[in-house]
């Protein structure tokens, strides 16, 4: 695999796993020694009710339980999840404010809206704990002809242009994702941005739109009843999609590996044993049978991965999502 994309076979893991690995290593501090002294605020910058703030609800309560404070989830929308990270990389290092946020905020933003956006999620914030993650889904109308992803790819090739795909919008992962299938297998598809996610299953379902990349969780149900097909995944094959191939099996699109994931960040400056103490309540907590459960009803992956892994899988990503805008010019202003 080129050196840009970081294979989520070789760094993606489960928390079983993860927790073997060494948090960061810091010299206990008096402040990390009593912290925390109040209650703490988890900046979600995505509304109530998504997936993200689902996984903050929760991971905020068993948080708190163990670290026997107060874990307020703050809401801080806008600007697809732009303004809430701009908060939190403006809050104080002091160890009691942090940030739940995804690739879309932390890497894709400042790629396709670099006027607006003047936050560097890899330099301006400090990771703590790659809390999941989740595939995307190439899926597609019930009437589509291509019973399997080598059938749709071939189609694609002979007919440039003759495919649509949704996405919840231009500059998303789910754009980029759409964009690394074309440029990878040097096919041709039409970008249809909706601004309503459910509308696209509508649509899709419905047989208006030929395609979609979807995260898993969203369309798990669907493809299991058979009211659209799925014709792979965008990264390795998943358990909660078993009849759900990986497109990586098609050797154009051996790279197309493409997670949607969550993690936990800090404000620059903050004390690295307070993020390394931190971490490690987050990992015992993913460890959880109970937290296991709502993983897994959900669709996500538990990962895991601590301070110094998840600042690899970063940069690794930035790369990948870096040469997707450029080659594209994919601008969201």
């Amino acid at each position: 695999m080129h050196n840009i994309f970081v294979s989520r076979r070789s760094i993606l893991i489960t928390s079983a796993v993860a927790a073997t690995f060494p948090t960061l290593i810091a010299a206990p501090s008096a402040l990390a020694q009593s912290w925390p002294t109040r209650p703490i605020t988890l900046i979600v910058p995505y509304a109530a009710g998504g997936n993200v703030d689902l996984m903050a609800r929760w991971v905020a309560p068993e948080l708190a339980k163990n670290l026997g404070q107060p874990v307020i989830v703050d809401n801080a929308i806008g600007a697809g999840g732009v303004i809430g990270t701009e908060k939190a990389v403006r809050s104080k290092p002091d160890g009691h404010t942090f940030l739940l946020s995804v690739e879309s905020s932390i890497v894709i933003a400042r790629l396709v809206t670099p006027s607006t956006v003047k936050y560097n999620g890899l330099e301006d914030l400090m990771p703590v704990t790659l809390l999941g993650s989740m595939p995307l889904v190439l899926v597609g109308k019930p009437e589509l002809g291509p019973k399997s992803a080598i059938e749709l790819f071939k189609d694609m090739k002979a007919n440039p242009g003759k495919y649509s795909y949704a996405t919840s919008g231009v500059g998303t992962s789910l754009h980029l994702g759409g964009e690394l299938l074309k440029q990878q297998g040097g096919v041709s598809m039409v970008h249809v941005p909706y601004r309503v996610g459910a509308q696209i299953m509508s649509d899709l379902a419905g047989n208006q739109i030929d395609l979609a990349v979807i995260p898993l969780p969203s369309v798990m149900q669907q493809i299991q009843a058979g009211k659209i097909k799925g014709y792979g995944v965008l990264g390795p094959s998943t358990p909660f999609l078993p009849s759900t191939p990986s497109l990586m099996d098609i050797p154009q699109w051996k790279r197309a590996d493409v997670p949607v994931w969550q993690g936990i960040f800090a404000p620059l400056g903050t004390d690295t044993a307070i993020i390394a103490k931190l971490d490690t309540e987050l990992r015992k907590i993913l460890a959880t049978p109970e937290m296991q459960k709502k993983f897994d009803d959900g669709g996500v992956t538990r990962v895991g991965l601590g301070p110094k892994e998840f600042a690899a899988f970063l940069k690794g990503e930035s790369a990948k999502f870096t040469q997707v805008v450029t080659r594209a010019n994919i601008r969201a202003e």
